[in-house]
């Protein structure tokens, strides 16, 4: 996790309970998929439901649900280990 984020305190904080929230979650995920999830320097602050909105908007598109915006994700696939072009 990016020092961004916070001191040592606020990214151990952030790291658990980013893992608390994926716990719950893992069951939507594929078999043997591999994710990565990145805090954002916002994350040392973040409320509880501001933490679940992100990370669940994140899964839908991942997914392949709905966008944040509510429109449908987009067609472009991505490389895996991609870093974006």
């Amino acid at each position: 996790m990016s020092k961004a984020v916070g001191n040592a305190v606020v990214r151990n904080h952030v790291k658990r309970r980013l893992r608390h929230l994926m716990r719950d979650r893992l069951a939507r995920l594929p078999a043997g998929s591999l994710v990565v999830v990145r805090a954002l320097p916002g994350a040392g602050q973040a409320e509880h439901a501001e933490l679940v909105r992100d990370l669940d908007a994140a899964l839908r598109r991942l997914l392949g649900g709905t966008t944040p915006c509510g429109g449908p994700p987009g067609n472009t696939p991505r490389k895996p280990g991609g870093g974006g072009q």
